[in-house]
């Protein structure tokens, strides 16, 4: 069995003194405590600064306890920071696949759209934002469900004659998103209506969200029913932006 990772431990060491310290501490009592070098003590600070476990006093430059301990265990980010910050890769996404494009957490064992832009193509449409969609049946469902332990599938309820009905079919769709990084859907939700999906990642890997276009089955495949290579590289990409967004401060 693999030993315990040293610097995880220190790491944590720091948290538990800066929880008990009756205020901030600067570096140098942090690394005497802790029987650490200093340029040790100061590469954990800043990790955890930037990951939002620590803050920095503006006035002394010590530090103490950050906001993101008390966000364990509620939302891992707040739902309108997220639409702020993907909303311009949500539009270029939409731009360049001429697709429907919607953003999707896991709220309460379901998913919820929280962002939607419409194609960008003058046709009727309508707003999807708050819908509840079915995570078995969709391409952001299966990625939420693949990488985010708050969502459950529910009931297999059959949407069309290709929807996932057999729990060991999902599972091993979900399997197959967590090998490539992407989900797809086939006229499972909506006959002639497919979707391509990726994961929305924070600092460290974190999924908090999926990112996905739909749209005509004729237009996001091919004539073998496959979806297309070049859409799925066009999610894929936003995704990641998105995820490079989130990983600088605000």
């Amino acid at each position: 069995m693999p030993g315990a990772i040293q610097s995880i431990e220190r790491a944590a060491a720091v948290l538990r003194l800066l929880a008990r310290a009756p205020g901030p501490l600067a570096v140098g009592e942090i690394a005497a405590t802790l029987d650490l070098a200093k340029p040790t003590a100061h590469g954990i600070v800043r990790t955890l600064v930037g990951v939002g476990f620590v803050a920095q006093d503006a006035a002394s430059g010590r530090y103490l306890l950050g906001p993101a301990l008390g966000e364990l265990g509620t939302d891992r980010l707040d739902v309108n920071e997220l639409r702020a910050r993907a909303i311009h890769r949500a539009d270029a996404l939409a731009a360049r696949s001429g697709e429907s494009v919607r953003i999707a957490v896991a709220r309460n064992s379901t998913v919820t759209v929280i962002h939607h832009v419409f194609r960008p193509d003058n046709s009727a449409q309508a707003l999807a934002l708050g819908e509840v969609l079915p995570a078995h049946a969709t391409a952001l469902g299966k990625v939420l469900l693949a990488y985010d332990s708050a969502t459950e599938p529910g009931p297999l309820t059959a949407f069309t004659r290709r929807t996932l009905t057999d729990r060991g079919e999902l599972d091993r769709a979900i399997a197959e998103v967590r090998h490539t990084g992407w989900a797809g859907e086939i006229d499972e939700s909506r006959p002639g209506e497919s979707g391509i999906a990726a994961p929305i990642r924070t600092r460290g890997g974190l999924v908090v969200a999926a990112i996905g276009i739909s749209g005509p089955t004729e237009r996001l495949c091919d004539s073998r029913l496959q979806l297309r290579p070049v859409t799925i590289a066009q999610v894929r990409a936003a995704a990641q932006a998105i995820h490079r967004d989130l990983r600088e401060p605000r």
